[in-house]
C-alpha cells in the first residue's frame, strides 16, 4: 500500500520533469508474469520504468544501493528491489533464484541484463541471468529500450535533472531451450540483447561493458 501511495505522488513528479514518451506500454501484460529486459544508461533506469508503469515491476538493483544514502536505501526497499553482489556468483543465483520465484507467482521482474551502466551510451554485451530466468520459468521477456536517462543523473550528479526521456517496450519474446545449458543461454540472451539493440538504435559492442570498465578505470 506504501509502494502505491509513494508511486501515485510520484507520477506528476517524473510526467513534469522528464515528460516521457512512452511506446508499446501495451506489450505490458494486465496479468502474470514477465520480464522486463531493458537496456541500462543511468542509475535512475531502474527507478523510472517501474514509476511509470501501471504494475509493481521488481528490479534487480546492486548492493551498493542498499547501503548508500538514505533515500537510496528506502527506495529499494520500498519497491522490493532485489540486491545483486556483482562480486559474488553465489549471491547472484540467489538473486535470480528469487526472480523466478517472483515470475512464478505472476508478478513483473525488471532487469539490466548488461549488469552496469554503458560506460559511453553504447550497447554492450548481456549476461546469461536473463536467459537462465526466461528458460527456467518459461516467462515471456519483453526487450525495453530506454533513452535520455543519462542526462537526468549524469554519473557524479547528485541531484536529477530536468530532460526528454523516451520508453520503448517491444513485443513479448519467447524461447526454447534447457536453461542448464549454457550455448541456449547464450543464445537466448544475444537475441534479447538484439531486439533491444533494435528498439533503441544504440551501437552494439560485443563485449561486456563491466570489462571496458575496468580496463579503463572507470566507475560502475
Amino acid at each position: 500500500m506504501l509502494y502505491q501511495m509513494v508511486k501515485f505522488a510520484a507520477m506528476p513528479i517524473a510526467h513534469t520533469m522528464w515528460r516521457p514518451h512512452i511506446s508499446g506500454a501495451a506489450n505490458v501484460p494486465s496479468r502474470g508474469g514477465a520480464i522486463l529486459a531493458a537496456n541500462h544508461l543511468s542509475v535512475v533506469d531502474s527507478f523510472l520504468l517501474p514509476a511509470l508503469l501501471p504494475r509493481h515491476v521488481t528490479f534487480a538493483a546492486k548492493a551498493e544501493y542498499f547501503s548508500g544514502s538514505p533515500l537510496s536505501q528506502w527506495f529499494m526497499r520500498l519497491g522490493g528491489s532485489l540486491p545483486t553482489d556483482r562480486e559474488s556468483a553465489g549471491a547472484a543465483q540467489a538473486m535470480l533464484d528469487s526472480a523466478a520465484e517472483l515470475l512464478e507467482r505472476g508478478e513483473l521482474f525488471g532487469i539490466h541484463p548488461e549488469g552496469t551502466r554503458s560506460p559511453d551510451g553504447r550497447l554492450y554485451r548481456g549476461k546469461i541471468g536473463v536467459a537462465w530466468l526466461a528458460l527456467k520459468t518459461g516467462a515471456p521477456v519483453l526487450p525495453v529500450a530506454l533513452t535520455g536517462t543519462e542526462k537526468v543523473l549524469p554519473v557524479g550528479a547528485k541531484v536529477p535533472r530536468m530532460a526528454r526521456i523516451g520508453i520503448k517496450i517491444g513485443a513479448p519474446m519467447t524461447f526454447k531451450g534447457l536453461h542448464t545449458d549454457a550455448r541456449d543461454r547464450r543464445r537466448v540472451t544475444d537475441e534479447i540483447m538484439a531486439a533491444i539493440q533494435e528498439l533503441s538504435g544504440q551501437e552494439y559492442v560485443p563485449s561486456y561493458a563491466a570489462s571496458v570498465k575496468a580496463s579503463n578505470g572507470g566507475v560502475s
